[in-house]
């Protein structure tokens, strides 16, 4: 293979566009593409150590030097894709949704979700998601009672809580023994707006 198609070929392995490379190498898509093309004569000398870094691979692989794709001493990072932060979620009394964009997080590619949020507070401990872990969440799931969803109480309010659906109540529960659930029965139901599920959590080293 030549430096091109490895060049191609890794940025399949990882999942990753043609533009996505383009926007971290500050670099028109044509450019890459022209790159992949085997159009090496015009590749600036010193770009093949920052296209390596963003493959996750090594110039020597790149020029066919060496057939491993990453270093011994580095362990894949998985190929990711950017997700709409919105707002922030309650985790503890609920707090105002913010229903905008407020930044993007990347999260991994095998994680399929909608938008993330932010959690405040601890009141979700005891499911190991704390104060300021990012939370994916996929709006059209469906949830089931014992899933962690993240609702809308009276239109305005967001909280992430474990949710038991019933006939003719909901509860939100926290996992946190020191909070209360929060019931909402009958009419007081519809109070109450699941906007999604929460499918993973990313938190940070403890």
């Amino acid at each position: 293979m030549t430096t091109g198609e490895r060049m191609k070929a890794r940025r399949k392995e990882l999942g990753l566009s043609a533009e996505y490379v383009a926007e971290r190498l500050g670099v028109s898509p044509a450019t890459i593409y022209r790159y992949e093309k085997g159009d090496i004569e015009k590749m600036p000398g010193n770009i093949l150590e920052p296209i390596s870094r963003i493959l996750n691979t090594t110039p020597s692989y790149l020029m066919g030097w060496d057939s491993s794709s990453v270093p011994d001493n580095i362990l894949q990072m998985p190929s990711t894709y950017k997700v709409p932060r919105l707002g922030q979620i309650a985790c503890g009394d609920p707090i105002l949704a913010e229903e905008n964009i407020e930044d993007y997080d990347n999260v991994p590619a095998y994680i399929k979700c909608d938008f993330t949020l932010v959690c405040r507070g601890d009141s979700m401990i005891n499911a190991r998601i704390y104060d300021g872990d990012i939370v994916c969440v996929k709006a059209d799931a469906e949830v089931h009672s014992g899933d962690i969803a993240a609702v809308l109480v009276d239109g305005n309010e967001a909280t992430l809580k474990r949710i038991e659906l019933f006939d003719d109540h909901i509860v939100l529960r926290p996992e946190n023994p020191t909070y209360r659930p929060l019931s909402f029965w009958e009419n007081d139901m519809n109070r109450v707006r699941i906007i999604g599920k929460a499918t993973h959590f990313i938190s940070v080293v403890r």
